[in-house]
């Protein structure tokens, strides 16, 4: 049995879990900032960096305690290295470093992708090779799982998914974090009421959102020049229309490249992966193509320790252990 500590402070959760053998979450503690950085409509790195020296330490302890061991228990630290917001990553890192140090522990850095495509192991098996659509506030991409390797076959090329829709939410005047709100007024909204576009790229794995951020600026700016107030049922029939376009271009890629690359399961992660109606549009469009499509639950999808922990099993199983001269990596490559 393989006690690990995780710790994941990539933004703006403050996160501690105690995970055994990479499978079964023993405690799962995040504290969240979104009622900080919702008063400035994002986050505010600087203050995400202060909130997270306040409460790694509790963090850290509610985990111990839920989980029910003590920190001389655990058989090693992991720790999101990056990518993320260099701040927060730094606390994360040096909080972990020295925990490690204290305790004679191995340390283990993980990479922020990683953990969210390992989040699918905390809820069943699965067995290499299959294609994982990660799609979170700061990146979206598809990766190729193998046994021993990873290989990102695409990967948005300016605006990550939920990027956009923070943004978007934003110009509708919708609270950070802009993902839960889209989804929430695009209930009440029509999918077709305005024809969002979806960027054709060269590279078929790639995304790009960038011109449907534009594209519901221009919309919103020409309805005012025209005198039309920005009412609920426009904003719901907006958003909705806006996570369409969204979730048709990622889900639509990632069985596309399934299919190509003959990879028989599909597996999205990352906190984009919450969103209901890209579970629906994946599902539907995996079964068609007689694909397996699984996900993790929401609440390992949006950042947490858990899947930091499940992602540096295998590495401890490797032996591949950090260095104490391990840095935060806010442009870790994948």
């Amino acid at each position: 049995m393989t006690l690990i500590l995780a710790i994941e402070s990539s933004c703006d959760e403050t996160a501690a879990a105690v995970v055994e053998d990479g499978r079964r979450v023993l405690s799962n503690i995040i504290a969240s900032q979104i009622d900080i950085h919702r008063l400035y409509g994002g986050v505010v790195p600087e203050l995400a960096s202060r909130h997270h020296l306040q409460a790694i330490t509790p963090v850290t302890e509610a985990a111990i305690q839920e989980a029910g061991i003590t920190l001389a228990q655990a058989d090693a630290i992991a720790v999101t290295a990056g990518p993320g917001l260099a701040g927060p990553l730094l606390v994360g890192v040096s909080y972990s470093k020295a925990l490690a140090f204290a305790l004679d522990k191995p340390l283990i850095a993980v990479h922020h992708w990683q953990a969210h495509i390992a989040a699918i192991n905390l809820v069943c098996k699965i067995k290499p090779p299959y294609l994982a659509l990660v799609a979170s506030g700061s990146h979206s991409g598809l990766i190729v799982v193998q046994k021993d390797s990873y290989e990102l076959a695409g990967q948005s090329l300016d605006d990550a998914a939920g990027e956009a829709f923070d943004k978007i939410a934003r110009a509708l005047g919708l609270p950070y974090p802009g993902g839960p709100e889209i989804e929430k007024a695009a209930r009440n909204g029509k999918r077709d009421f305005c024809a969002f576009p979806r960027a054709s790229l060269e590279n078929p794995c790639d995304f790009s959102f960038s011109g449907l951020k534009s594209a519901v600026l221009n919309e919103l700016n020409r309805r005012q020049m025209q005198g039309e107030s920005l009412t609920e049922q426009l904003v719901s029939d907006i958003a909705a229309s806006a996570q369409e376009a969204i979730c048709d271009v990622l889900s639509a890629r990632a069985v596309a490249t399934a299919c190509r690359l003959k990879l028989n399961t599909l597996v999205l992660a990352g906190g984009v992966a919450a969103n209901g109606r890209l579970r629906e549009l994946v599902g539907e469009r995996a079964r068609q193509a007689g694909l397996t499509a699984l996900n993790p639950p929401p609440a390992y999808c949006t950042d947490n320790a858990a899947m930091v922990g499940a992602a540096a099993y295998p590495l401890w199983l490797k032996g591949c252990f950090a260095a104490d001269t391990l840095n935060a990596q806010p442009r870790l490559p994948f």
